[in-house]
């Protein structure tokens, strides 16, 4: 085979690989039993080779798993030990540190054999309802109370499941079928990985996979290193507040490019939390290099040298660096502010490329429920744990405007009330944008969402809140407005804080309204047509029309008359 010929063979095989990760991401939002998996696509996939270098990832997936996960499978590797892999093996753990950052994610590795030989690994990652202890929230003082730990150690042993492992595993948690369903499907789809991998090495006569991954990752890490490299070498630095649990936190990193590098250094940011937002150095280290490579490298494919070339430095026991037995549980609203943290100062090397701060974190929440405790329940009443994902704006990017409801920087997927319905007796009253929650630019942040939650008859419950921007909003870039605050409490009135578990009594309601994304350049810049056109589709008000872009009163009466007519603007 010639050097031309075998370059193409392998971009082929290269770009096959991809598909194959994404067939197998999609073999577990197909067969998850998790709506965080089958609705939101909180999970990831990729194939490594025998070391447990990462050569590709699914195109589904959130970065946090993704980009942590990276880092995993070399500590399966070296917890089972070479001589221990064995076909028909596989390997399971939820370790924080080990893993993708906290107890809720369950990572499973398999490893991959041909002709007798092993060829490599296939890793997936899945966030799960439950795993025990206080659940899904902030609440705990160390990691021991989060739920059950599960060490890096054989789900199944050469074909043969571990069923002692499964009944500990069923004893200790709130939803055994729904979790044990959900290790069967990420076992499953590293199997139909499997298969796929072995149809393409026999159709392309490989015993191996180490000329493709050579040049998988040769050809990544050149890539990257010229983007780089290409930049101005210098560096600059960032900060920002979050809300914290019960006092704020402060995000502060230097970014440093520095030829074939640029260095993160989070020195300067706040210590570890005594609650359960603290967030272990490989969830962060994921975060920060996702913001930075898809900045400056979005269409280089994700593996282990594609990432490589950006190095995270963190004090121990900072809340972006906290080691064990912290609590981990919600490390994600830590971890997705990173992004927003890097981009303060990255704004500063290279101008007009980073969007503005959006709503950062997920705004999830748990609602815990059970009989109403206060008078006797139907004997239809029961116990149930439902988890949904829901997101604020994005902040707006130089040049467009920042999504409405849409998860950035984890990209996780907006549940249907439908699914969130049939995951258990939890009614959502009402669930629409949020007109002028986004900040105001020459390109308008994202716009958040309302929310109403409560319980069917008969039910209480408890609600996990896991949010952020209470207090500390999406701030603009180069002259943009800054998005709405996040909003809580009980339809009676009753305040609510933003992070926590707290209990609703049997017919009351939760109300919250997530954050808009900040605004991005002058508003005094944006189109009018564009002005007209949020105003005709109710993303901002009369007032803000008015206000923040100086639409005269006789366009307002304009539009609003064209609307009253049934026209479209």
């Amino acid at each position: 085979m010639s050097k031309d010929h075998s370059k193409v063979a392998y971009q082929v095989m290269w770009n096959r690989l991809i598909s194959v990760v994404e067939e197998q991401a999609q073999a577990l939002v197909r067969t998850a039993f998790s709506t965080s998996v089958r609705e939101a696509g909180d999970l990831s996939a990729g194939v490594y080779d025998t070391y447990g270098n990462m050569l590709a990832q699914a195109v589904t997936g959130t970065p946090g798993h993704v980009n942590a996960m990276a880092d995993a499978v070399a500590h399966f590797i070296r917890r089972i030990g070479p001589a221990n892999i064995f076909d028909g093996d596989v390997y399971i753990t939820n370790d924080p540190w080990e893993g993708t950052g906290h107890l809720h994610d369950i990572t499973m590795v398999t490893p991959s054999f041909h002709n007798g030989a092993l060829v490599g690994f296939f890793a997936c990652t899945a966030h799960i309802v439950d795993i025990g202890g206080r659940g899904f929230g902030a609440d705990a003082h160390s990691v021991y109370e989060e739920g059950l730990y599960i060490p890096i150690m054989k789900f199944a042993n050469q074909g043969t499941v571990d069923e002692t492992l499964t009944r500990i595993i069923r004893g200790n948690v709130r939803e055994p079928d729904q979790l044990i369903g959900d290790i069967y499907a990420l076992a499953t789809c590293n199997e139909i990985g499997h298969r796929r991998l072995i149809d393409m090495m026999d159709e392309f006569t490989q015993e191996n996979l180490d000329g493709i991954a050579t040049f998988i990752l040769d050809n990544s890490r050149r890539a990257t290193i010229e983007r780089i490299a290409a930049l101005p070498q210098t560096s600059a630095e960032g900060e920002m507040t979050m809300d914290g649990f019960d006092r704020p936190i402060t995000l502060k990193v230097k970014v440093s490019v520095e030829g074939d590098r640029i260095v993160s250094d989070f020195t300067g940011t706040s210590g570890v939390d005594k609650k359960g937002i603290n967030c272990p150095l490989v969830y962060a280290k994921a975060y920060a290099c996702y913001a930075l490579k898809v900045a400056i490298a979005p269409e280089i494919p994700n593996n282990a040298a594609s990432l490589a070339p950006f190095e995270i430095t963190a004090p121990e026991n900072s809340i972006v660096n906290a080691l064990h037995p912290a609590p981990v549980a919600l490390r994600h609203i830590v971890g997705h502010f990173v992004p927003d943290a890097v981009y303060d100062a990255f704004d500063k090397i290279v101008p007009d490329l980073v969007p503005a701060e959006g709503a950062g974190c997920l705004c999830n929440f748990q609602v815990s429920l059970r009989p109403r405790t206060d008078a006797p329940a139907p004997m239809t009443a029961r116990r149930s744990e439902v988890l949904t994902f829901n997101s604020g704006g994005s902040g707006a990017r130089p040049e467009h405007d920042g999504l409405n409801a849409t998860a950035f920087p984890s990209g996780v997927m907006t549940m249907p009330i439908e699914a969130t319905e049939h995951a258990g007796p939890v009614i959502i009253w009402r669930k629409e944008l949020r007109p002028d929650s986004g900040g105001a630019g020459k390109t308008r942040g994202g716009l958040g969402q309302y929310m109403e939650v409560g319980a069917q008859e008969g039910h209480e419950f408890d609600i996990q809140a896991m949010f952020d921007r209470v207090d500390h909003p999406a701030r603009g870039r180069r002259g943009g407005g800054a998005g709405a605050s996040t909003t809580i409490a009980r339809d009676d009135g009753a305040t609510m804080r933003g992070k926590g578990k707290q209990f609703v009594p049997h017919g009351r309601k939760v109300v919250m309204a997530f954050p808009g994304g900040a605004g991005y350049g002058d508003p005094s810049e944006r189109a009018k047509e564009l002005v007209i056109r949020d105003l005709a589709r109710g993303y901002i008000s009369a007032e803000t029309a008015a206000r923040d872009y100086n639409l005269s009163a006789q366009d307002i009466a304009d539009v609003e008359a064209a609307i009253a007519r049934g026209e479209s603007l």
